[in-house]
């Protein structure tokens, strides 16, 4: 890990827990993800020097900012913080809010400065605007080029995005994806929505409690959380328990009991037979049994049930297949809205679904509630 990057490690169990140890690097966008009150905001916070930790330690870009002996207030690092609800300045112009963040330039060289930075986010031509005259979007504009003004060694966004609507939420991530090309610094994200992390983090860190419990790209830690409770958190849906009952390692398979069945998974001999085990599958890899024609992968792991619940959204078809009626137990598959309407999907109609072997993921066991193999 280069100079250029930020590392920070935070220990303390009062009054707010906390196990931490991150490091982000220059370009690198890294997202905090967890749910409400897992310490997301605090170690922002931490960071910006706005809340110590019993213990810390944080060195960024080669600077200590804090350890045993040194806690560097907010106004000695270079920190630039863009907020959830803006904090601008709601008597000064837009113009004046981003020279605010310049004052340890000359007058002429700030306003110059200012300038390119509203260029850098779109705002031209609205500089003596006042920030109630503003839409929530351009607002947020204007707090990340207050943000940038400040030079700062890592930028800090405490989720930026939650106070907007949808539609200006996707132009906003579209201008941050394009923005950061020309950022140079660590930068760090929190926030609670996954589509967002997966849309614009290099990484992601799950926390839960005040603990990281993985980091990842989001697209990894989805596929392969290293628990169950990560799965969760993760919002996977297909969460089941097992018990291994074979490995071929010729095959490449592992092979598992689940409900007097048995399923084929990828191979994955770290999990010794007869021991109880977690699985998941992502709804990517069920496969919808075509009604017209039957394809090859319908022999792998073949099921039978019901759609009991069928959504359409964003040109999916969202259904929940119930596949043992007794015990309630649902398989969730998601295929596009043109393959659920030409399969003549709909609610209580009965649908063949197979669980590919690649996409079947082991845990570690833990007591699942309506689920023992």
């Amino acid at each position: 890990m280069s100079d250029s990057a930020i590392h920070i490690t935070l220990q303390q169990q009062h009054p707010i827990p906390l196990a931490v140890q991150l490091d982000c690097r220059a370009g690198e966008l890294l997202a905090l993800v967890g749910p409400s009150g897992s310490g997301k905001t605090t170690i922002l916070r931490a960071i910006a020097g706005l809340y110590q930790a019993r213990q810390g330690h944080i060195v960024c870009q080669g600077e200590i900012w804090q350890n045993s002996q040194l806690f560097l207030p907010t106004h000695q690092r270079h920190v630039g913080l863009v907020f959830q609800h803006y904090a601008l300045f709601p008597h000064m112009t837009v113009l004046d809010n981003i020279q605010q963040a310049l004052s340890d330039m000359p007058k002429l060289q700030r306003t110059t400065e200012a300038m390119e930075l509203l260029q850098k986010v779109h705002l031209q031509g609205l500089e003596k605007r006042y920030p109630n005259t503003l839409s929530g979007g351009q607002q947020q504009r204007v707090a990340v080029a207050r943000a940038l003004a400040r030079r700062p060694k890592v930028l800090l966004l405490d989720e930026p995005f939650s106070a907007v609507d949808q539609v200006t939420r996707r132009k906003l991530h579209r201008e941050l994806l394009a923005l950061r090309q020309s950022l140079s610094m660590p930068m760090i994200l929190v926030t609670h929505d996954l589509e967002e992390s997966s849309l614009l983090a290099d990484r992601m860190a799950l926390l839960y409690k005040g603990e990281i419990l993985q980091i990842g790209t989001p697209e990894f830690v989805a596929a392969h959380p290293e628990t169950a409770t990560v799965a969760r958190l993760m919002d996977q849906q297909n969460l089941f328990t097992a018990q291994v009952l074979a490995h071929d390692a010729q095959a490449q398979k592992t092979f598992l009991r689940w409900r007097g069945m048995e399923l084929e998974a990828a191979f994955q001999p770290q999990f010794p037979v007869k021991q109880k085990v977690c699985w998941m599958i992502q709804s990517a890899h069920v496969l919808l049994h075509r009604r017209d024609r039957p394809s090859r992968g319908d022999r792998e792991n073949p099921l039978h049930g019901q759609i009991i619940e069928y959504l359409e959204s964003s040109g999916q078809a969202n259904l929940q297949v119930r596949i043992d009626r007794e015990l309630n137990l649902c398989i969730a598959v998601n295929v596009p809205l043109h393959v659920a309407r030409r399969n003549r999907l709909g609610l209580h109609e009965q649908i063949g679904i197979s669980l590919l072997a690649e996409g079947i993921h082991l845990m570690p066991y833990q007591p699942l509630r309506r689920d023992n193999p």
